[in-house]
């Protein structure tokens, strides 16, 4: 199933309407998506090179749109839209403790967890439930989704199609630990 779905994405990075499909799919995956917009955009970079640049600033935007719209689903329609969404992921606990942490940490929650592939929609419709201020929500948003995408662009174009396995395998753990670093870095400043 999982090659199948690859060899469909692997497809659609290579149709006309290549573009589209990663603004759908990045903004559908910051609101409500299962999979994470790297998926389509790793394949359209590998086809479209020359566009990397281009290609990482619409796969921004569009996510830090599907990523305001998450915020209006928590902010508005928490219990009608966004508290099924949770719990089609059985994730209910989840956003009840970004909510929360939200009140405490607010934008580092948005950096950390946008420069990850954790769920971002979870960050959105926490963010929006616990009504955390939407410029600052939106400012964080396109700082953190922009460095993930233009990161994973700079990658390809450097190293070409030979990185595309280090990408996909192990962006996740070096993205992780650069977490941890900043987690901890504010943890050592809040302590002294």
């Amino acid at each position: 199933m999982i090659k199948s779905l690859y060899d469909r994405v692997a497809r659609l990075a290579a149709s006309p309407n290549a573009v589209w499909w990663l603004i759908a799919i990045a903004v559908a995956e910051a609101s409500v998506f299962p999979l994470p917009v790297d998926l389509i955009l790793i394949p359209i970079l590998l086809e479209q090179p020359q566009r990397a640049w281009f290609l990482a600033t619409i796969c921004t935007f569009a996510s830090v749109a599907g990523g305001v719209l998450g915020w209006f689903i928590g902010a508005f329609l928490m219990q009608h839209i966004g508290l099924p969404i949770a719990h089609f992921y059985h994730a209910d606990g989840r956003i009840l403790a970004l909510e929360n942490m939200f009140q405490r940490y607010g934008i580092w929650i948005i950096l950390g967890k946008g420069l990850t592939p954790l769920p971002y929609k979870f960050v959105t419709l926490a963010a929006g439930a616990a009504h955390y201020p939407l410029t600052p929500f939106i400012l964080a948003s396109i700082v953190t989704r922009g460095a993930r995408f233009f990161l994973e662009a700079a990658l390809l174009q450097i190293f070409g199609p030979s990185i595309r396995d280090f990408i996909e395998k192990r962006l996740t753990i070096i993205l992780l630990v650069i977490l941890i670093v900043i987690i901890a870095g504010v943890a050592l400043v809040e302590f002294f």
